[in-house]
């Protein structure tokens, strides 16, 4: 059970089910008209949480700097939608359907607030609401002194922006090898043989040498010739590596959303706000 004197450590703070999972962040506890106990907590649902959801606080419990309570993440975010800005207050019917979302009978409720000695976590009416400010001091509709009274007080809110990010594939990248085949040329040297013929005049040097043999007769000699050609082979050898990387970069963007703020305006007496303004 939640008392009033824990209710700055449940509001603003984490809410998780069960099952530990995280179902948003405590924004609002709503009070029992005719006990003044907390009953209801709304919970800030949605990426950036702009969405409430209600959940019985009869059974949550305080667990480290978090609520917990005893119902699935799903069934609190699909709970009847409430007008959390509608005087702080919830109506019967609402009531009524949050009742039966969560499967407590409200004629039951109803009789175990009303009777001696009840726990006081159901009403007849419509619950007041401790805001985001973070005070237990808040005031039930009935005007039921918590500090101050009902009819002399009222609370100020305002909504705030909160911005998040989201990561999505923004494109894809990829290597893909194929082949193509161009020409090539390179100049090589090419040697071949020629017959020359040469003739050398007999003179005594090299008389002996020409006179061997007989005088007269008939003779034929053969030379073999040589000549080079290309030959062309291709051998596959490494070049280069190519590979992707990513880089991540970070760029401002400005974001421009509405919110909305409720102002107190002072009739028939000085604002003492405006005549001492805070330094």
């Amino acid at each position: 059970m939640i008392t009033q004197e824990q209710i700055p450590a449940v509001l603003e703070h984490p809410v998780y089910d069960a099952e530990g999972n995280k179902i948003g962040d405590a924004s609002h506890v709503f009070f029992d008209d005719a006990t003044g106990q907390p009953e209801w907590v709304s919970i800030k649902t949605g990426l950036f949480g702009t969405s409430e959801s209600f959940v019985p606080i009869r059974e949550a419990v305080m667990v480290e700097d978090h609520l917990e309570v005893p119902y699935a993440k799903g069934m609190v975010k699909d709970a009847p939608n409430v007008d959390v800005d509608n005087g702080g207050h919830l109506s019967e019917s609402e009531e009524v359907r949050l009742y039966e979302h969560y499967g407590i009978a409200w004629d039951d409720a109803w009789q175990q607030a009303n009777q001696p000695g009840g726990e006081g976590w159901a009403h007849s009416g419509t619950a007041g609401a401790a805001g985001a400010a973070g005070t237990a001091a808040a005031v039930g509709s009935t005007g039921r002194d918590m500090g101050v009274s009902e009819e002399t007080a009222m609370t100020r809110s305002e909504e705030q922006m909160h911005v998040g990010t989201e990561r999505y594939e923004s494109g894809r990248a990829r290597l893909r090898k194929y082949v193509v085949t161009e020409e090539v040329q390179q100049t090589v040297p090419l040697r071949h043989e020629e017959v020359r013929v040469v003739r050398e005049p007999i003179t005594d040097a090299n008389r002996g040498d020409a006179m061997t043999g007989t005088d007269i007769s008939e003779a034929e000699r053969e030379v073999t010739l040589h000549a080079e050609r290309p030959v062309v082979e291709t051998e596959a050898v490494p070049v280069e590596r190519v590979r992707l990387s990513t880089e991540e970069l970070t760029e401002e963007e400005t974001v421009t959303g509405q919110v909305r703020k409720e102002q107190i305006a002072v009739e028939g007496v000085e604002d003492d706000e405006k005549s001492h303004p805070r330094r």
